[in-house]
């Protein structure tokens, strides 16, 4: 089953890629811009979301695909990397998988020397992590020194 965060990261990729939300069976198309604003998504990308999932906004699905979004929070679905482009792409859990991946009409798509989509990353937890990596190779470079 697709969480709720994977699902919004789909729709976030995909966003960054030009691709609308078609909310109402096509009579609106949402595009969110910017889709990341520092560390996190963007005030114009939530209000989106919120606007996706609300009840009143039947039948939203991403431009070149069939799911709609409330399906893709069912169970019946998950979200796994494109085989073609390595994006996110809705795959159900039992019978077979569509047939293509929403970067079929993306006549420039994979572009590898472009920047790929993204979530938003906290650089504060990234240098966190970083310094944490180096004290525990610290440490255990002075445990072997002992030795």
């Amino acid at each position: 089953m697709a969480s709720q965060d994977q699902v919004r990261q789909y729709l976030a990729y995909w966003f960054q890629l030009g691709k609308k939300v078609l909310v109402k069976n096509g009579q609106t198309a949402l595009l969110p811009q910017p889709v990341i604003r520092g560390d996190r998504y963007s005030a114009e990308f939530e209000e989106c979301w919120h606007q996706i999932v609300s009840p009143d906004s039947k039948d939203c699905y991403l431009e070149g695909t069939h799911q709609t979004i409330a399906e893709l929070l069912s169970p019946s679905w998950e979200i796994d990397p494109c085989a073609r482009c390595e994006m996110p792409v809705p795959v159900p859990n039992m019978g077979m998988p569509a047939l293509t991946c929403p970067c079929v009409d993306l006549p420039t798509w994979p572009d590898t020397a472009m920047p790929q989509p993204r979530a938003p990353i906290s650089t504060q937890s990234q240098l966190i992590q970083i310094r944490d990596r180096l004290m525990q190779a610290g440490k255990r470079a002075n445990t072997k020194g002992e030795e």
